[in-house]
C-alpha cells in the first residue's frame, strides 16, 4: 500500500504503518488537550497506540487462521480506522475463509475479556462505552474498543470481517462470484449510511464510509475477475508489443526509453531475448539519485518477477503476481524467450471489454498491441 512505512517484522509479515496515521495521532492529542492539559493529550496518545497494538493482535489472528490453511501474510498495513492484512492468495474454500475471518475478532473477544478479569468484574458498559472520556478507566475504555472492534468488524458486509464470514455462508450454495457480489452491495448500502449520519454528527464516518465503499467495490471487482481468469489464456489477453531493454543498457538510456515511451516497466533481456528482470520507473529514479546514470540496469532492476508460460490460464498469472507482489509478470515460451507481458493495466482493459460487450465478447480476439501497460 502507497503511503506507507515499514516499523517492522513479526513472523515473516511486515508491518507497515500509513502515513495518515500520524494525522490520528494529532488529532488525538489536540482534542484530549483541550479537556485536561498536556497530560490528557499524552494519555490520548498512549491509549491510541495501546488500540493499535490490540488492532495488530487482531490482524495476526486473521494471519495464524490463514497459515494454519498453508497461506502466507506478507504484510499487513495500520490504517487510522484499523487494520489491512494482504494475503498471499485467497482461501480456496468456503470453510477457510470463515475461519480466516472469524480468527480476528475473536482475539479481541479474549482481549476484552482478560482485562474484564484483570480488573475483577468491576467495569460497566457505562464505563466501557466512554472511550472518548481521559477521565475514565484506561483498561475500562481499551475494553470498550476491543468489544466495538468485535461488533464493527462482524457487521455482515465487506469490508469487515462479517462480510467475509457472510459470503463463506453464502459461498456453500451460490457461486463465489455472487456471494462476493450480496456482501459487496451491502457494504457499499452500509457506505451511504455512514455517510449520511456522518454529515449530521461525525465526519470522521464520511472517511470510514469513503474506505467501506471503496473496498467493497475492489473485492467485488476481484471476485469478478477470479471468476472469469478460469476460462481465459494469458496468450489472448497479454500486452505484445513494448520496449525492452537491453541487459547492457545504462539507466540513462532506460530514463531515455521512459520520457519517449508510455511504458512504466521495462522488460530487460539478454542478446537472445530470454528475459532476465524488470526495471520500474521507481527504479530508475532511485538509481539515478543514489548510483548515477551510468549505472548498468542489471544492477538496478527486479529479479524477483514471476515467469509463466504463455499457454497457461489467467488465473495462474494472478497468482503470482499476488504471491510475488509484482507489478507485472513475463510471459514466455517454451525456451524462456520473452514473448509478452501481463499487467494490472491488462487485466483491467480485458474486464471493460467485457462488460462492454456484456459477455458476448471472444476472448481469443483480444490483443493489446498498443506499447502503454502501465499498472493500476
Amino acid at each position: 500500500m502507497g503511503w506507507s512505512l515499514r516499523i517492522g517484522t513479526i513472523g515473516g509479515t511486515a508491518i507497515r504503518l500509513h502515513v495518515t496515521f500520524a494525522l490520528l495521532l494529532i488529532w488525538i492529542w489536540l482534542m484530549h488537550y483541550r479537556i485536561g492539559g498536556a497530560p490528557a493529550a499524552w494519555e490520548g496518545i498512549f491509549f491510541i497506540i495501546a488500540v493499535f497494538v490490540c488492532v495488530v493482535l487482531h490482524e495476526f489472528g486473521h494471519i495464524a487462521a490463514a497459515r494454519y490453511f498453508g497461506i502466507k501474510t506478507p504484510d499487513i498495513t495500520l490504517l487510522p480506522i484499523g487494520g489491512v492484512a494482504r494475503l498471499e492468495r485467497m482461501p480456496e474454500e468456503p470453510r477457510e475463509e470463515f475461519v480466516i475471518a472469524i480468527a480476528g475478532p475473536l482475539v479481541n473477544v479474549v482481549i476484552a475479556a482478560l482485562i474484564f478479569l484483570a480488573l475483577g468484574g468491576s467495569v460497566g458498559m457505562e464505563q466501557m462505552a466512554g472511550v472518548e472520556d481521559p477521565g475514565r478507566s484506561f483498561l475500562a475504555r481499551l475494553a470498550g474498543v476491543n468489544v466495538f472492534l468485535v461488533l464493527f468488524n462482524m457487521i455482515p458486509a465487506f469490508p469487515m470481517d462479517g462480510g467475509r464470514v457472510l459470503r463463506a455462508a453464502l459461498a456453500s450454495r451460490l457461486t463465489w462470484a455472487r456471494a462476493t457480489e450480496i456482501a459487496a452491495a451491502i457494504g457499499q448500502g452500509l457506505a451511504f449510511v455512514f455517510g449520511f449520519i456522518g454529515l449530521f454528527y461525525n465526519p470522521l464516518l464520511i472517511f470510514i464510509a469513503i474506505f467501506v465503499y471503496l473496498a467493497a467495490t475492489a473485492e467485488a471487482q476481484n471476485a469478478h475477475i477470479r471468476a472469469v481468469s478460469g476460462s481465459v489464456l494469458i496468450a489472448d489477453v497479454m500486452v505484445t508489443e513494448f520496449a525492452r531493454l537491453d541487459r547492457s543498457a545504462t539507466i540513462d538510456e532506460a530514463i531515455e526509453m521512459l520520457l519517449a515511451t508510455t511504458q512504466r516497466e521495462f522488460p530487460v533481456v539478454d542478446g537472445t531475448g530470454r528475459f532476465e528482470g524488470l526495471l520500474t520507473r521507481d527504479d530508475m529514479i532511485r538509481t539515478l539519485k543514489e548510483r548515477g546514470a551510468e549505472t548498468p540496469v542489471v544492477s538496478a532492476m527486479r529479479n524477483d518477477i514471476p515467469r509463466i508460460h504463455y499457454r497457461k490460464r489467467l488465473e495462474e498469472s494472478l497468482r503470482l503476481m499476488q504471491q510475488a507482489s509484482s507489478p507485472a509478470v513475463a510471459v514466455v515460451d517454451g525456451t524462456d524467450h520473452l514473448v509478452g507481458l501481463m499487467t494490472h493495466e491488462t487485466i483491467g482493459e480485458m474486464m471493460m471489454v467485457r462488460a462492454a460487450a456484456s459477455g458476448s465478447f471472444r476472448f481469443g480476439h483480444l490483443r493489446r498491441d498498443k506499447p502503454d501497460y502501465t499498472h493500476l
